[in-house]
This record gives structure tokens, sequence and C-alpha cells, in this order.
């Protein structure tokens, strides 16, 4: 069937202005995000997001799979940060069923989580740049985001849904030779930060064109529900790992980068203080890494390890009764938010009983802060939207769902 357009809710008016259609095939909305804007020669007067070309109906299908079935799908949602989505989701599900975690599985979580931050920002940082004219930003960024990518890989057998963390701790044990190319990473990342802001930060270019564009106070931050470097870059300083941390942040020693200016350079500077923050939050990581089992003590939610089976085939029908059956969770509602890389994620988990979730709801970062693009935009120039739609970092699986 073929996709009906909608009718433009803007109209023109009189013979001054005229309705430009910005996507939603466009390189620089960062997928499919089609912007109905009204100009009047190169100023934007109006600006109407129209969103929901990528509906994948994520949040109905949880309701037909198990607790732990529904953890591939939320690799899904923000797909340059599954691990956070991973984390978010079972993080929910062990509040539901009262589990805890070994310390070990929590800085891992941890670990992960802050490479999965860098890898998230290098995306952004290059493309934004490139948005921008700045290609060479780009074939850095990359460069380091696959030594990340790669990292992945040992650990879960995947570059981009790693489905990695389970309800209860980890799928895997991390190989062998893990911890060793994570410091090595770890050890050298400064100096590629430094690269960027050497090609960026003090560039004339850049700094025309981001210093002072696309502002947004404080105030309307807040009224809109933005999170994450979009609002700390107007001023507010909150971050979720710090005020209410989760997984063992509390043990960590970090800063919060805040700016407030409100612009494009602000939020571009909080995310590259960030860069540097969560390389400090993975050294002492891996310096402080506890001994112990990666996944708690519930036989009936993980698969218990090989030498606590009596036998082979004792192992085989746990495993087959987890799959087939899976596990009834008590019931009862939970939200539980975490500091993806783009601000406030949180999941409502409701259950009923059974062994499959009544409802699962995502609070997306991405749908809140794109409401400020009006904000940021409107009085301004056409060519202002493009730095705008890269500095609050829009993922589009996100917000459509």
């Amino acid at each position: 069937m073929a996709h009906l357009t909608p009718t433009p809710v803007l109209e023109p008016g009189q013979d001054r202005t005229m309705i430009l259609n910005m996507g939603p095939q466009h390189p620089s909305t960062h997928g499919v995000l089609r912007l109905i804007l009204e100009i009047d020669g190169e100023r934007i007067v109006r600006m109407m997001p129209d969103i929901g070309y990528l509906h994948t109906g994520i949040e109905k299908t949880c309701e037909a799979k198990f607790y732990q079935q529904v953890v591939p799908l939320t690799d899904r949602i923000d797909y340059l940060c599954p691990l956070t989505n991973n984390l978010c989701y079972v993080l929910a599900v062990e509040k539901l069923l009262g589990l805890e975690i070994p310390p070990r599985a929590q800085w891992m979580r941890v670990l992960l989580n802050e490479l999965t931050r860098i890898n998230s920002h290098l995306v952004w940082l290059g493309t934004h740049a490139m948005d921008i004219g700045a290609m060479t930003v780009f074939l850095y960024c990359f460069r380091e985001r696959e030594d990340i990518l790669r990292l992945f890989e040992a650990v879960s057998g995947q570059r981009m849904m790693t489905s990695y963390f389970r309800i209860g701790g980890l799928a895997l044990a991390p190989p062998l030779d893990f911890f060793g190319r994570v410091r090595d990473f770890a050890k050298r990342f400064p100096a590629c930060v430094d690269e960027y802001e050497n090609l960026l930060t003090g560039n004339p270019i850049w700094v025309m064109r981001t210093k002072g564009v696309a502002k947004i106070t404080a105030e309307d931050a807040i009224a809109l529900g933005a999170s994450g470097p979009t609002l700390r870059g107007s001023g507010v300083d909150f971050d979720l790992r710090r005020d209410m941390p989760y997984s063992g942040y509390e043990n960590f020693r970090f800063n919060v980068p805040v700016s407030q200016d409100g612009d494009v350079f602000a939020r571009y500077m909080c995310r590259v203080q960030e860069l540097r923050e969560s390389n400090k939050i993975v050294q002492q990581a891996l310096d402080g890494m506890p001994e112990g089992p990666i996944k708690a003590d519930a036989p009936k939610v993980v698969l218990p390890d090989r030498e606590k089976m009596k036998t082979q085939m004792e192992a085989l029908i746990y495993h087959f009764k987890i799959i087939t059956e899976g596990f009834a969770v008590p019931e009862g509602e939970v939200y539980q938010a975490v500091e993806s890389p783009r601000g406030e994620m949180g999941y409502y988990v409701v259950s009923d009983g059974t062994a499959k979730p009544y409802r699962v709801h995502m609070r997306a970062a991405c749908l809140a802060n794109m409401q400020t693009l009006p904000k940021m935009c409107e009085g301004k120039l056409l060519a202002d939207v493009v730095a705008a739609i890269g500095s609050i970092d829009i993922v589009l699986g996100e917000i459509d769902r």
C-alpha cells in the first residue's frame, strides 16, 4: 500500500511565505524525519516535525514475548546505544523480581555502557561535523568507533545488536584478553579527542556556524521535557548516573559537563567533554573490577553455571524450560530510567504475574528533545536547521518505535 503523505497543517501566509518539506529523505535529518517549514525568504517562520515513518510496533511486540526474549527488541530502539536500552529494561524487570545482581556484573554493565556512550557520541560528532562541512572529523571518529565495535563483538559476538545483558546478569563471561584490549583503547583515546578538538573547537568556520545558533533557554528546555546534553547545554546540571545512580554508578567519580549558553556550540562542548569523562569511568571500572559471578543466584531466571549442575541432562532440561516456558514475574509495575547518550531513557514495565509482560513502554529521550527544534529554529535562518538537528543528536528508531 502506498504511503499517504498527510496534508500539511501549515498554510502559507498570503504571498510572503511558502511551505517547504525538509525530509523525510534527507541526509541531514539523521533518519526519516520530515520537517514542514514555513519560510519567509531564508528565515523560518514556523516549523512542524512530522514523525512516524519508521514505526515498528516494538512496544506492542513485547507483550507477545517472554521477558528474556524482549532483550533483543530493545537493541533496535536506539540502535546507536543498544546496551543502554538492554540495561534499562533488565533493571526494570530485576526490580520487579527483587533480584540482587553480583558486583562484577554491575561493573561490567557500567564499563560497557560508557563504551556505548563513547561509541554513540563518536557517530554524533562525525555526522554533525559532516553536516556542517567538516569531512575529516567524520573519518577520525569512525576510526575509533571501529575499535569499540570490535570490543563489542569480542564480548557478545555482535558489533551492534549485542543483546549482551540479561535479566539477572550477563549473557557470557568476557573473553580472557578483553580487559587488556579495553585498557589499550582507554589509554590512547584522550589523544584522539584532542585531535577532534584541534580540528573543530577553534575553527573559525565551525565557531561561526555553531556559536549563538539555535539557542534555547533552561526554562524552555525543562518545559519541553529535554534531557541529556540538550538540557545540560542550557545550564541545567542534571545527570541520572550521579543524581539517581543505578548499577553501581555511585562507586564512580566523574564530572557532569554543563554549559550556560544553550546554543549548538554549547551542546557540542558538553558531548566532547563527556567523551573524556566516559573514558575516565571506563578506566575506573577496569581498575576496580570485582571478582565473582556474572549472574544472580536465581536458577529459575538465569541458567546456572555448568559446574553447579549435576549432569549435562539436568542443564539441558533447565535450558529447555526457560526457553519454552519463560519465568513468571510477580504482579506489579515499575519505571526505571537511565542516562542514555541522548538523555533520560526510561522503561515502564507492567507485570500481571505471567511469563510475559502485560505492558512495556519506552520513554524516549529523542522524542522529548525533538520538541525543542521549533523553539530553536523559528525566527532563524534555514541553513541553521541542519546545525540544530545535529546538535540534539536524534535517532529516529527511538522516536518512532
